[in-house]
Protein backbone atom coordinates (compact mmCIF):
# COMPACT_ATOMS: atom_id res chain seq x y z
CA UNK A 1 0.00 0.00 0.00
CA UNK A 2 1.45 3.45 -0.69
CA UNK A 3 0.77 6.09 2.23
CA UNK A 4 2.95 8.93 0.45
CA UNK A 5 0.59 12.07 -0.01
CA UNK A 6 -1.42 12.60 -2.94
CA UNK A 7 -1.03 16.59 -4.56
CA UNK A 8 -4.18 16.78 -6.82
CA UNK A 9 -4.46 19.83 -9.36
CA UNK A 10 -8.03 20.28 -9.66
CA UNK A 11 -10.12 22.03 -12.27
CA UNK A 12 -13.56 21.68 -12.61
CA UNK A 13 -16.38 18.82 -12.21
CA UNK A 14 -16.85 15.81 -9.48
CA UNK A 15 -13.72 13.91 -10.60
CA UNK A 16 -10.90 15.79 -8.27
CA UNK A 17 -13.33 14.87 -5.37
CA UNK A 18 -13.56 11.53 -6.65
CA UNK A 19 -9.74 11.08 -7.23
CA UNK A 20 -9.30 12.19 -3.56
CA UNK A 21 -12.25 9.91 -2.14
CA UNK A 22 -10.64 6.92 -3.96
CA UNK A 23 -6.80 7.98 -2.55
CA UNK A 24 -8.18 7.89 0.94
CA UNK A 25 -9.88 4.40 0.60
CA UNK A 26 -6.46 3.60 -0.01
CA UNK A 27 -4.48 4.95 2.74
CA UNK A 28 -3.49 7.75 1.34
CA UNK A 29 -3.46 11.32 2.61
CA UNK A 30 -4.31 13.68 -0.03
CA UNK A 31 -3.74 17.89 -0.73
CA UNK A 32 -5.76 19.54 -3.21
CA UNK A 33 -4.54 22.85 -4.90
CA UNK A 34 -8.18 24.22 -5.96
CA UNK A 35 -8.01 26.48 -9.25
CA UNK A 36 -10.16 29.30 -8.59
CA UNK A 37 -13.10 29.69 -11.04
CA UNK A 38 -12.65 25.82 -11.55
CA UNK A 39 -12.44 23.70 -9.13
CA UNK A 40 -16.24 23.49 -6.96
CA UNK A 41 -16.02 24.50 -3.43
CA UNK A 42 -18.44 21.57 -2.52
CA UNK A 43 -16.50 18.89 -4.40
CA UNK A 44 -12.81 19.91 -2.44
CA UNK A 45 -14.35 20.76 0.60
CA UNK A 46 -13.82 17.40 2.73
CA UNK A 47 -10.36 17.37 2.01
CA UNK A 48 -7.07 19.61 2.67
CA UNK A 49 -7.61 21.81 0.07
CA UNK A 50 -6.29 25.63 -1.03
CA UNK A 51 -7.76 27.37 -3.81
CA UNK A 52 -5.18 29.16 -5.90
CA UNK A 53 -5.46 31.04 -9.37
CA UNK A 54 -4.49 29.54 -12.41
CA UNK A 55 -1.00 31.91 -12.60
CA UNK A 56 0.24 31.22 -9.09
CA UNK A 57 2.30 28.19 -10.34
CA UNK A 58 5.32 28.96 -7.86
CA UNK A 59 2.46 28.65 -4.59
CA UNK A 60 0.94 25.96 -6.08
CA UNK A 61 3.88 24.19 -5.78
CA UNK A 62 5.00 25.10 -2.43
CA UNK A 63 1.84 24.10 -1.27
CA UNK A 64 2.46 20.64 -2.68
CA UNK A 65 5.94 19.94 -1.54
CA UNK A 66 4.74 21.35 2.17
CA UNK A 67 1.91 19.13 1.96
CA UNK A 68 4.48 16.69 0.98
CA UNK A 69 3.49 15.40 -2.13
CA UNK A 70 5.53 13.90 -4.93
CA UNK A 71 2.95 12.18 -7.21
CA UNK A 72 0.55 14.69 -8.49
CA UNK A 73 -2.55 14.15 -10.22
CA UNK A 74 -3.77 16.69 -12.82
CA UNK A 75 -7.90 16.17 -13.23
CA UNK A 76 -10.57 18.14 -13.80
CA UNK A 77 -11.80 20.88 -16.91
CA UNK A 78 -9.97 24.05 -17.29
CA UNK A 79 -10.19 27.03 -20.15
CA UNK A 80 -7.09 27.62 -21.50
CA UNK A 81 -6.09 31.17 -20.70
CA UNK A 82 -4.21 33.22 -22.31
CA UNK A 83 -0.20 34.18 -21.21
CA UNK A 84 -1.62 37.94 -21.08
CA UNK A 85 -4.21 36.45 -18.91
CA UNK A 86 -2.37 34.43 -16.91
CA UNK A 87 0.03 36.71 -15.05
CA UNK A 88 2.26 34.09 -13.83
CA UNK A 89 3.97 34.51 -10.78
CA UNK A 90 8.06 34.22 -10.47
CA UNK A 91 8.21 30.74 -9.77
CA UNK A 92 5.32 30.33 -12.86
CA UNK A 93 7.48 32.57 -15.28
CA UNK A 94 10.39 30.04 -14.58
CA UNK A 95 9.00 26.96 -15.45
CA UNK A 96 6.70 28.92 -18.59
CA UNK A 97 10.09 29.35 -19.77
CA UNK A 98 11.00 25.63 -19.99
CA UNK A 99 7.83 24.97 -21.33
CA UNK A 100 9.21 27.18 -24.24
CA UNK A 101 7.76 27.02 -27.43
CA UNK A 102 4.72 24.32 -26.19
CA UNK A 103 3.32 26.97 -24.27
CA UNK A 104 2.16 28.73 -27.46
CA UNK A 105 1.33 25.00 -29.10
CA UNK A 106 -2.20 23.49 -29.09
CA UNK A 107 -3.34 21.27 -25.78
CA UNK A 108 -1.54 17.99 -26.43
CA UNK A 109 1.64 20.09 -26.80
CA UNK A 110 0.88 22.27 -24.00
CA UNK A 111 0.10 19.23 -21.51
CA UNK A 112 3.02 17.03 -22.18
CA UNK A 113 5.61 19.30 -21.79
CA UNK A 114 3.71 20.16 -18.56
CA UNK A 115 3.80 16.67 -17.65
CA UNK A 116 7.78 16.65 -18.46
CA UNK A 117 8.58 19.63 -16.79
CA UNK A 118 6.98 18.81 -13.39
CA UNK A 119 9.04 15.23 -14.15
CA UNK A 120 12.29 17.54 -14.13
CA UNK A 121 11.11 19.01 -11.10
CA UNK A 122 10.95 16.50 -9.04
CA UNK A 123 7.30 15.39 -9.09
CA UNK A 124 5.69 12.31 -10.64
CA UNK A 125 2.79 12.57 -12.65
CA UNK A 126 -0.11 10.20 -12.67
CA UNK A 127 -3.37 9.52 -14.52
CA UNK A 128 -7.06 9.81 -12.52
CA UNK A 129 -7.06 5.99 -13.93
CA UNK A 130 -3.94 4.84 -12.07
CA UNK A 131 -6.27 5.99 -8.91
CA UNK A 132 -9.19 5.20 -10.04
CA UNK A 133 -8.77 1.66 -11.15
CA UNK A 134 -12.90 1.60 -12.93
CA UNK A 135 -13.25 4.45 -14.32
CA UNK A 136 -11.97 3.58 -17.43
CA UNK A 137 -14.21 2.89 -20.38
CA UNK A 138 -14.68 -0.92 -21.05
CA UNK A 139 -15.31 -2.46 -24.56
CA UNK A 140 -18.93 -3.13 -26.04
CA UNK A 141 -22.37 -2.67 -25.29
CA UNK A 142 -23.10 -0.59 -22.03
CA UNK A 143 -26.92 -0.09 -22.71
CA UNK A 144 -29.96 -2.07 -23.52
CA UNK A 145 -30.50 -0.61 -26.84
CA UNK A 146 -27.58 -1.05 -29.59
CA UNK A 147 -26.78 0.32 -32.62
CA UNK A 148 -28.21 -0.04 -35.71
CA UNK A 149 -26.58 -0.68 -38.94
CA UNK A 150 -26.53 3.19 -40.15
CA UNK A 151 -25.65 4.14 -36.64
CA UNK A 152 -22.31 1.99 -36.85
CA UNK A 153 -21.45 3.33 -40.31
CA UNK A 154 -22.04 7.26 -38.63
CA UNK A 155 -19.56 5.78 -35.96
CA UNK A 156 -16.71 4.19 -38.16
CA UNK A 157 -17.01 7.89 -40.06
CA UNK A 158 -16.48 9.58 -37.09
CA UNK A 159 -13.65 7.43 -35.94
CA UNK A 160 -11.94 8.33 -39.63
CA UNK A 161 -12.64 12.28 -39.13
CA UNK A 162 -11.17 12.15 -35.47
CA UNK A 163 -7.74 10.49 -36.64
CA UNK A 164 -7.51 13.70 -38.94
CA UNK A 165 -8.23 15.99 -36.43
CA UNK A 166 -7.00 14.74 -33.62
CA UNK A 167 -3.67 14.75 -35.47
CA UNK A 168 -3.72 18.26 -35.92
CA UNK A 169 -4.77 19.13 -32.48
CA UNK A 170 -7.99 20.39 -32.61
CA UNK A 171 -10.28 18.40 -30.89
CA UNK A 172 -11.27 14.70 -29.18
CA UNK A 173 -15.19 14.67 -30.53
CA UNK A 174 -17.72 14.98 -33.43
CA UNK A 175 -20.84 14.69 -34.53
CA UNK A 176 -22.15 12.47 -37.47
CA UNK A 177 -25.47 11.66 -39.08
CA UNK A 178 -26.20 9.83 -42.14
CA UNK A 179 -22.28 10.24 -42.81
CA UNK A 180 -22.08 13.69 -42.78
CA UNK A 181 -20.18 15.68 -40.24
CA UNK A 182 -22.45 17.85 -38.87
CA UNK A 183 -19.95 19.51 -35.80
CA UNK A 184 -16.19 18.50 -34.71
CA UNK A 185 -14.95 19.97 -31.47
CA UNK A 186 -12.99 22.67 -30.76
CA UNK A 187 -11.40 24.72 -27.85
CA UNK A 188 -15.33 25.00 -27.13
CA UNK A 189 -15.36 21.51 -25.84
CA UNK A 190 -17.97 19.01 -25.99
CA UNK A 191 -21.16 20.07 -24.45
CA UNK A 192 -20.36 23.36 -26.07
CA UNK A 193 -20.74 21.74 -29.57
CA UNK A 194 -23.30 19.57 -28.87
CA UNK A 195 -25.43 22.55 -28.30
CA UNK A 196 -24.97 23.73 -32.05
CA UNK A 197 -26.57 20.22 -33.50
CA UNK A 198 -30.25 20.59 -33.39
CA UNK A 199 -29.36 23.80 -35.37
CA UNK A 200 -27.41 21.97 -38.06
CA UNK A 201 -28.97 18.65 -37.59
CA UNK A 202 -30.96 16.48 -40.66
CA UNK A 203 -34.48 15.33 -41.07
CA UNK A 204 -34.48 10.99 -40.82
CA UNK A 205 -32.34 8.81 -38.44
CA UNK A 206 -30.63 10.96 -35.98
CA UNK A 207 -26.57 11.23 -35.57
CA UNK A 208 -24.01 10.12 -32.49
CA UNK A 209 -21.92 11.40 -30.51
CA UNK A 210 -18.16 9.62 -31.26
CA UNK A 211 -15.10 10.81 -28.88
CA UNK A 212 -11.71 9.62 -28.63
CA UNK A 213 -8.63 10.60 -27.29
CA UNK A 214 -5.96 12.09 -30.34
CA UNK A 215 -3.36 10.37 -31.63
CA UNK A 216 -0.20 10.44 -28.97
CA UNK A 217 -2.08 12.16 -26.43
CA UNK A 218 -0.87 12.53 -23.05
CA UNK A 219 -3.59 10.69 -21.04
CA UNK A 220 -2.16 11.49 -17.54
CA UNK A 221 -3.00 15.08 -18.34
CA UNK A 222 -5.69 15.18 -20.85
CA UNK A 223 -7.85 11.60 -21.21
CA UNK A 224 -11.40 12.06 -22.69
CA UNK A 225 -14.17 12.16 -20.12
CA UNK A 226 -17.88 11.64 -20.40
CA UNK A 227 -20.30 12.19 -17.97
CA UNK A 228 -23.98 12.15 -16.85
CA UNK A 229 -23.90 15.78 -18.54
CA UNK A 230 -22.60 14.31 -21.60
CA UNK A 231 -25.41 12.14 -21.99
CA UNK A 232 -28.06 15.34 -21.09
CA UNK A 233 -26.40 17.13 -23.87
CA UNK A 234 -26.16 14.68 -26.64
CA UNK A 235 -30.31 13.31 -25.73
CA UNK A 236 -31.22 17.34 -25.81
CA UNK A 237 -29.47 17.10 -29.16
CA UNK A 238 -31.31 14.44 -30.47
CA UNK A 239 -28.36 11.76 -30.38
CA UNK A 240 -28.95 8.59 -30.95
CA UNK A 241 -25.36 7.14 -28.77
CA UNK A 242 -22.80 8.07 -27.51
CA UNK A 243 -19.77 6.11 -28.96
CA UNK A 244 -15.83 6.53 -26.75
CA UNK A 245 -12.87 4.88 -26.74
CA UNK A 246 -12.59 1.55 -24.53
CA UNK A 247 -9.20 2.09 -22.49
CA UNK A 248 -9.05 5.39 -23.40
CA UNK A 249 -11.84 7.18 -22.18
CA UNK A 250 -13.01 8.53 -18.53
CA UNK A 251 -16.56 7.72 -17.65
CA UNK A 252 -16.79 10.08 -14.78
CA UNK A 253 -19.99 8.22 -13.60
CA UNK A 254 -20.57 4.82 -15.29
CA UNK A 255 -23.92 3.67 -13.59
CA UNK A 256 -25.81 7.01 -13.23
CA UNK A 257 -24.85 7.23 -17.32
CA UNK A 258 -25.93 3.74 -18.06
CA UNK A 259 -29.29 4.54 -16.54
CA UNK A 260 -29.78 7.87 -17.71
CA UNK A 261 -28.55 6.63 -21.67
CA UNK A 262 -31.31 4.19 -20.90
CA UNK A 263 -34.13 6.05 -19.50
CA UNK A 264 -33.28 8.49 -22.93
CA UNK A 265 -33.35 5.24 -25.37
CA UNK A 266 -29.89 6.00 -26.25
CA UNK A 267 -26.82 3.77 -26.29
CA UNK A 268 -23.62 3.76 -25.30
CA UNK A 269 -20.49 2.19 -26.98
CA UNK A 270 -16.61 1.44 -26.35
CA UNK A 271 -15.08 0.71 -29.26
CA UNK A 272 -11.40 -0.12 -30.06
CA UNK A 273 -10.50 1.85 -32.85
Amino acid sequence: MNATPLGIIAGGGALPGQVAAAARALGRPVFIAALEGFAEPAVVAPYPHRFFRLGAIGAIRRAVEEAHCVDLVMIGPVKRPSLLALRPDAEGARLLAKIGRAAFAGDDGLLAAVVRVLSEEGFHVLGAHDILSDVLAPPGLLTTRAPDAAALADIERGIAVLKIIGAADIGQACVVQQGIVLAVEAVEGTDAMLARIPSVARPGPAGVLVKLAKPGQELRADMPTIGVATIRHAREAGLLGVAFEAGGTILADRRSMIEAADEAGMFLLGVQP
